[in-house]
């Protein structure tokens, strides 16, 4: 008897609660991701007293360890089995200690020497475990919200609205919130922020959790092996690739927010002048670029629906990189052309991001097509440690250039101390954004090939519920 025509795949829409239940993880996750991103190079050497090549090297020490923990967690997240799924119980459980090790990172104990630098270390990898703990089975929960490709692309647009208007409200309070609770005191504001933002971390975290279902699940006969599995990802060519754009896309940003505060500080100068009463020039230049990344990403259907994504994803990255090259030549008081400029940038800048994030999901999906085997976490967890590894890259780099050009905190700079700073600020982030545009062009899993995989992994899982 012939066997009946295999089902279309299914679209498996997500309903718009549990889309923006699913992105507000993200907002959670950037209220001290984008912190420190922004602010933590510039607290370090300006407000808790490290010297910058000291704060450069333990970024890059202390993410070394990422490369053990990030695939230890997601091989861990892989074997859950909870009521509640494999990943979401993890945003259940590790919600409060990821706000208390994020506010205790600007807690500033009265502390002096080399004791400061201890106490940094401490917290900061406290955090980054934590961080790791939460992030990687978040991360693997957008791969389990539904077997639609579509689907997940959607959630990941979600996820990055929120992801960036969390790094808006970042960006355009956090120096406004620490200069009116600190009453000038920047010590005592950046612990008051920290706090706010701390609680409001652990409660988007608990409506994410109570928001969100897992429905895809692993091949129901699968084992496993974590010496396989590695293996497997790393002939997962389409992961390599996305590894390196991921890397470069990080790096890309977080060099160029690190040093944005330095950048307005000592190349444009101190300005007495606030915009709407509260606002500074680098609040309001900052908060300008996170909200065109929300722009950017709520104009991608205008996008997507005349270019494919991959070419597109691949001339947006070069604006991006053309508009922070030109930094390197806008005069230090044009203000109004920089925000202009930057705008342009960091509005294409916001699809390109959404686009390389959701082929995650892609990623796991042709693994299990691939090699029959679904390690969504382990796949996720990789793309966490590209973040971290590139955040590690743009943390290092930042402390050691400023040292290697002379930095020293709140002094007048050097001609050749103002030369690093805008090197760090244009012609070196454009040049990673320019790696991750070579990244996304390599790229080989097209919609069509998605299309396949998909209909031929549901073949697989209707023969296997098959008595």
């Amino acid at each position: 008897m012939p066997h009946p025509p295999a089902a279309p795949v299914q679209s498996d829409r997500l309903s718009f609660k549990e889309n923006l239940g699913f992105g507000l993880g993200d907002m959670a996750s950037n209220f001290f991701f984008q912190t420190f991103g922004i602010f933590l190079l510039y607290y370090y050497t300006d407000v808790f007293g490290i010297e910058p090549a000291a704060a450069g090297t333990m970024f890059f020490l202390t993410r070394l360890v990422d490369a053990f923990t990030d695939p230890a967690m997601g091989a861990m997240a892989d074997r859950t089995k909870t009521r509640w799924g494999k990943y979401r119980p993890y945003l259940l459980w590790m919600a409060i200690p990821y706000g208390i090790c994020g506010y205790l990172i600007f807690a500033n104990p009265d502390l002096e020497g080399a004791s400061k630098l201890v106490y940094a270390y401490v917290t900061y990898s406290a955090m980054m475990l934590i961080y790791t703990a939460i992030n990687v089975p978040y991360c693997a929960l957008m791969g389990v919200l539904s077997p639609s490709s579509k689907a997940r692309t959607v959630a990941s647009y979600f996820r990055f609205v929120c992801a960036f208007g969390g790094g808006f409200l970042i960006s355009l309070f956090v120096r406004p919130l620490v200069e009116g609770l600190g009453g000038g005191d920047e010590v005592r504001g950046f612990q008051l922020t920290m706090a706010l933002f701390a609680v409001a971390s652990v409660v988007l975290f608990f409506i994410t959790f109570l928001t969100t279902k897992e429905r895809v699940q692993p091949p129901a006969d699968q084992q496993h092996n974590l010496r396989e599995e590695l293996g497997e990802l790393f002939r997962n060519k389409p992961w390599v690739i996305l590894f390196y754009g991921a890397v470069a896309s990080t790096t890309f940003l977080v060099l160029r927010d690190s040093v944005t505060i330095h950048y307005f500080k000592y190349v444009v100068g101190v300005s007495d002048e606030k915009y709407w009463w509260i606002f500074d020039q680098a609040s309001l230049f900052l908060g300008a670029a996170k909200l065109s990344n929300v722009a950017g990403i709520l104009c991608i259907g205008l996008f997507l629906g005349n270019y494919d994504k991959r070419p597109l994803a691949v001339v947006l990255c070069l604006i991006t990189a053309l508009s922070v090259f030109s930094f390197y030549f806008i005069p230090a008081d044009q203000f109004g052309l920089m925000v202009v400029v930057n705008t342009i940038g960091t509005f294409v800048y916001g699809p390109t991001a959404a686009i390389i994030w959701s082929m995650y999901g892609d990623v796991a999906a042709y693994g299990e097509y691939k090699f029959g085997r679904r390690s969504t976490g382990l796949v996720h967890s990789a793309q966490l440690f590209s973040m971290k590894t590139g955040s590690m890259i743009a943390g290092s780099m930042g402390g050691l250039l400023l040292a290697y050009f002379g930095f020293e905190a709140n002094a007048v700079q050097t001609p050749r101390s103002i030369l690093g700073i805008t090197l760090m600020f244009s012609i070196i982030p454009a040049g990673f954004a320019l790696v991750k545009a070579w990244a996304i062009w390599r790229y080989p899993l097209t919609a069509v090939k998605m299309q396949e995989i998909e209909k031929t992994l549901q073949e697989r899982h209707a023969a296997a519920e098959k008595p």
